[in-house]
């Protein structure tokens, strides 16, 4: 007598193929957890920013450092993608944009107006 088995499974996301939705979301949780654990860097140089001119000086130069600039751009895409994908998020919480060619358009918008807005942002810290 065979046994169905009904346990879950192993499903290889690199296999499957994720709605552009899917990615907004995924996107969303990983941009979250990276702005939790800034926080602790974000209060070390907020400290020693405030502790003078030598600790303000000392923080601007931890900033300048290249690794800590490459650090600083994924945390201003963090802040941009956790924004404007949790505006899209509450807008779903008020029954807007849940038909899925609606939800796949602003989905689809989430990630233009963040590329747009980090654009920008990038231009005018560059240049």
């Amino acid at each position: 007598m065979a046994v169905s088995d009904n346990r879950p499974f192993f499903l290889n996301l690199v296999i499957i193929r994720l709605p552009v939705t899917g990615f907004v979301s995924i996107f969303h949780r990983i941009s979250g957890l990276l702005l939790f654990l800034a926080i602790p860097f974000s209060v070390y140089l907020l400290d020693i920013s405030l502790q003078g001119i030598d600790g303000f000086n000392k923080a601007v130069d931890i900033l300048n450092m290249p690794f800590f600039q490459l650090v600083s751009l994924v945390l201003l895409w963090s802040i941009i993608h956790h924004f404007i994908a949790g505006i899209r998020f509450l807008l779903t919480d008020f029954d807007i944009g849940l038909e899925k060619q609606r939800a796949t358009q602003l989905a689809w918008l989430v990630f233009v107006i963040e590329a747009v807005v980090l654009a920008l942002l990038i231009l005018g810290i560059f240049l």
